[in-house]
């Protein structure tokens, strides 16, 4: 007992020493600066090219030649493939002999209509016998027109047997090998899958709760996963109206246009979307704290600012707000304009010139000069390790 007395007589000792050291109080500001103000819209998209063709042919034949594989560069109007013409030539000359036919059967008729004709104006020949001639000068007309009509098309069909590119681009997908028969129905047999890399676009999902500050012209930035390093720019060029339901999540298709020099961005990718719903660059711009702030009186502080008389609560209207301004040993409660806030940071329009300081809080520091909080020589210790 003898020893414990002295013990707690000291503890006490350096308890009542550590409350009674008083702690100092500093004043936390800010300088006004200026910097841009964002406010942002995040979704995911899938990365298209703006220009895609599918290409394919109109006649039913065998692939005779392929001049274009994967990854084929080609230019608009280049031969990329031919379809077997033996049948569609065998078709054209047909065509043109039925011509000759037709034509001959035609001039004939025609001759004896005209003859026929004079006769009966003449009455030298029937009704019944001018109508007859008159008949096969008609059919045989019709006859002609029709045989000019598949001559065309069958030439059409010939030509249609070599394929031409539609557009420059990349060829992204080839869906025939050589000597594969193709047959064109209701749907044109596809062949190849073109696509205009340099021109792409991003169809980002956004969710209905932002969709509203999309709007079109807005800048956008996104990353893929395959180049995780890399930051794509680009801007909406469109809005869709119409929402896609999944999994009780509305959400609305936006398109934002991207240029590919490179080549990077193929279809396909997975985009990370930041759309900037807000962007004021080259602005003031204050913290939010910084219009929270109010005077406090601390008697046993010493060099804080003394603060000034509020400014009359009348001098704020629309778009004013009241700060406080460190002025040399002087709080001065100041009027500002306000433009836009993204919650953190305010545009500052008019009132305070850049670099003028503002309060934005108190922050107590122990005795000595040190911010950390004392402990108490009452509160219990971790357990010691043992050493080994």
């Amino acid at each position: 007992m003898k020893t414990i007395k002295p013990l707690i007589a000291a503890l006490l000792a350096v308890a009542a020493g550590a409350c009674s050291q008083k702690a100092s109080v500093q004043l936390d500001t800010v300088k006004a600066e200026r910097g841009e103000l964002t406010e942002t819209v995040t979704a995911t998209g899938t990365v298209e090219s703006v220009t895609q063709v599918d290409v394919g042919t109109q006649v039913t034949g065998i692939i005779d030649k392929l001049y274009a594989d994967y990854n084929s560069i080609v230019q608009k109007g280049e031969l990329i493939a031919e379809i077997e013409k033996t049948l569609l030539e065998s078709d054209l000359r047909s065509a043109e002999a039925n011509v000759e036919s037709a034509r001959l059967t035609y001039e004939y008729n025609l001759t004896n209509y005209k003859r026929d004709k004079a006769l009966h104006d003449k009455q030298l020949i029937s009704d019944y016998e001018f109508q007859t001639t008159e008949k096969d000068y008609n059919v045989s007309k019709a006859a002609y027109d029709k045989a000019q009509a598949d001559k065309v098309r069958a030439a059409k069909n010939l030509n249609y047997a070599e394929i031409y590119s539609p557009i420059d681009g990349i060829v992204i997908s080839r869906e025939v090998e050589v000597g594969q028969t193709v047959v064109s129905s209701m749907n044109v047999a596809n062949l190849y899958t073109i696509a205009d890399l340099d021109n792409m676009q991003v169809i980002g999902d956004v969710d209905e709760a932002d969709i509203g500050r999309v709007k079109v012209g807005q800048r956008v930035t996104f990353s893929v996963d395959a180049y995780p390093d890399d930051l794509f720019e680009g801007s909406v060029t469109q809005v869709r109206l119409n929402p896609t339901t999944e999994s009780n999540v509305v959400t609305y298709e936006v398109v934002v246009n991207a240029s590919n020099p490179d080549h990077k961005l193929i279809p396909g990718l997975t985009a990370n979307l930041t759309i900037y719903v807000m962007s004021e660059r080259d602005v003031l711009l204050l913290p939010a704290k910084a219009f929270t702030f109010e005077p406090q009186d601390f008697p046993d502080a010493k060099n804080l600012p003394v603060a000034g008389d509020p400014v009359p609560a009348s001098s704020l209207g629309e778009g004013k707000r009241a700060i406080w301004v460190v002025d040399g040993n002087r709080l001065v409660n100041t009027v500002i304009s306000t433009g836009a806030s993204n919650g953190i940071q305010t545009v500052v329009l008019s009132g305070i010139s850049d670099g003028a300081t503002v309060a934005t809080g108190y922050q107590e520091m122990a005795a000595g000069g040190g911010d950390a909080p004392q402990s108490s020589p009452f509160a219990p210790q971790p357990p010691k390790r043992n050493k080994k």
